[in-house]
C-alpha cells in the first residue's frame, strides 16, 4: 500500500482518496503513525540480503526502540544492535535466544560491563584502552571486538562524519596496525566494527573502506571471526544491491569472517508519519502562518539539520503558500513554507512523511507539550493506538525521585 494523502484534510470532511481514510480514524493529534505495509516492504529487502547468504542483518534500535516495533521485526532480522546498557536491556527483553545482540559505544562504564557481557554476545570496544581494561570484565559469553576508524571521510559535514579529524569514534587504523604488529591488545580481538557512512545510497564508500582496511591490516582481517559493517546505508534507495552482496561474498571468502550490518533508518524511516492539526492561522509580514499542534521538538532533526521535512501531497504548483509553524515559544520552531491547492483552515490536518527514524527517540516535551501518540496502520488501513502519553508521564519526568526510587536501579545504586 503506497499511502498518498492530501496535505490538508478538514476535520469532518471526506478523505480525497481511499488511502487517506486512516487520517480521520486518528482521534487526536499529534500522532506518529507507522505503516505496517511499508515496513513489510523494507523487510523484504532485508530478506533478500539475508537469503543471498553470508550476511546477518541487525536492526539498530537507536532509530526507534519502541517494543511494539521490535516485536514485529525480530523474526525478520538476525538480532539487534544497541549503544547502551538500557538499550541492551530493552532489546534483551524482546529477543529470543536464537538471535544476536551487538553493542558498541564510546561510553562504556566499567560497573556496567559484567551485565553487558551477560546480555550481549558481541561487544566492540571503542579504544585500545577500553579493550585492555574492560574486556576481562565481560565474562565468557561475549565475543570481543574493536571499533575502528578507517580514517577515510566521505561526508562534507563534520558533525556527522565518524572519520572526522580527532574523531571520538573508533581506533584510528594506524594505531590498530601498530598494536597488532607489536603483539599488543589488538591481537586479542575476534571481530572488527566500523561505521563510517551516513545516509549513503551508494556502496562505493564501503568498497573503498574495505580495500583500505585490507591494505592496512592484511594479516589481522584474515584472523577475524566476524566483521560488523555498521549502518547508514539507505538500501531502499540504493540502485545496485548486488554491490553490497559482492562485498559480503568478498569478506566471507577472502577474510573468512561472518558479516553483520545494522541498518536502522533504512528499515523504519519511510514507514513513519507525523500527523498534526492546524490550531491557528494568521498573516505575518505578508505571509500566511499556520500553527500546528506539534513542534520541531517532535521532529528534532528538522531543527538540527535546518531542513524542511517532506509533506505528503504537497502541490508544487499550489497557488496558496503557508509557513507551517510549531506551537512552542521557540521562534525557530518552523517546519518550512509549503504550497497547497487551497488555503489552510483551522482543524485541517497535515502529514509529514519519512519521519520514522530518530524522531520520537530524540523528541522532548519542551514547553510542556505532550509527546505524540503512536499508532500502527495495518494492511487494511486500520489504525491501532499502541502508546499514549499523558500528564502523569510529564509529571513523573520532572518530579524528584523518592528514596525508594533511588535504590531501585542496581546500576544507579552501585558506587563508582
Amino acid at each position: 500500500m503506497n499511502i498518498s494523502i492530501s496535505p490538508s484534510l478538514r476535520a469532518g470532511s471526506k478523505p480525497w482518496m481511499d488511502h487517506g481514510a486512516w487520517i480521520e480514524s486518528i482521534p487526536a493529534t499529534p500522532a506518529f503513525v507507522y505503516d505496517e505495509e511499508r515496513l513489510a516492504q523494507n523487510l523484504e529487502v532485508v530478506k533478500r540480503i539475508r537469503s543471498a547468504g553470508g550476511s546477518r542483518v541487525l536492526y539498530s534500535i537507536k532509530a526507534f526502540p519502541f517494543t511494539g516495533l521490535l516485536k514485529r521485526i525480530q523474526g525478520e532480522v538476525d538480532g539487534f544492535s544497541v549503544s547502551s546498557l538500557f538499550e541492551a536491556r530493552l532489546a534483551h527483553e524482546v529477543l529470543d535466544a536464537r538471535r544476536s545482540l551487538h553493542i558498541t559505544t564510546p561510553g562504556f562504564v566499567p560497573r556496567e560491563i559484567p551485565e553487558i557481557g551477560r546480555l550481549c554476545d558481541h561487544v566492540s570496544f571503542n579504544s585500545l584502552n577500553q579493550l585492555e581494561r574492560l574486556a576481562p570484565l565481560l565474562g565468557d559469553k561475549a565475543s570481543t571486538g574493536l571499533r575502528i576508524n578507517p580514517q577515510l571521510s566521505f561526508l562534507d559535514d563534520p558533525r556527522y562524519d565518524p572519520c572526522r579529524p580527532h574523531s571520538k569514534l573508533g581506533v584510528p587504523l594506524n594505531q590498530v596496525a601498530q598494536s597488532y604488529r607489536a603483539g599488543g591488545v589488538a591481537t586479542r580481538i575476534s571481530g572488527l566494527h566500523f561505521h563510517t557512512h551516513f545516509g549513503s545510497t551508494s556502496y562505493a564508500p564501503l568498497q573503498a573502506s574495505i580495500r583500505h582496511i585490507e591494505t592496512q591490516l592484511p594479516q589481522l582481517v584474515r584472523k577475524l571471526e566476524w566483521v560488523n559493517l555498521g549502518g547508514g546505508y539507505l538500501f531502499r534507495e540504493a540502485g545496485d544491491l548486488q554491490a553490497l552482496l559482492a562485498l559480503i561474498e568478498h569478506i566471507n571468502s577472502d577474510w573468512g569472517a561472518q558479516v553483520y550490518f545494522e541498518p536502522g533508518k533504512a528499515i523504519v524511516d519511510n514507514t513513519g508519519f507525523l500527523v498534526a492539526s492546524v490550531i491557528d492561522r494568521f498573516e505575518s509580514d505578508g505571509k500566511q502562518v499556520a500553527v500546528l499542534d506539534t513542534s520541531v521538538n517532535h521532529l528534532p532533526e528538522v531543527f538540527e539539520y535546518q531542513t524542511s521535512p517532506k509533506l505528503l501531497g504537497e502541490r508544487s504548483d499550489g497557488c496558496h503558500k503557508a509557513t507551517l509553524a510549531g506551537c512552542t515559544c521557540l521562534s525557530g520552531d518552523l517546519f518550512g513554507e509549503f504550497r497547497f491547492a487551497r488555503p489552510l483552515e483551522i482543524d485541517d490536518r497535515v502529514v509529514f512523511e519519512s519521519v520514522g527514524a530518530y524522531s520520537l527517540i530524540k523528541a522532548s516535551r519542551f514547553n510542556g507539550y505532550n509527546l505524540p501518540s503512536i499508532y500502527f496502520i495495518d494492511r487494511q488501513g486500520e489504525p491501532t493506538r499502541l502508546k499514549h502519553y499523558d500528564y502523569d508521564d510529564y509529571r513523573r519526568q520532572w518530579s524528584e525521585s523518592s528514596p525508594l526510587d533511588r535504590h531501585r536501579d542496581p546500576v544507579r545504586a552501585d558506587p563508582d
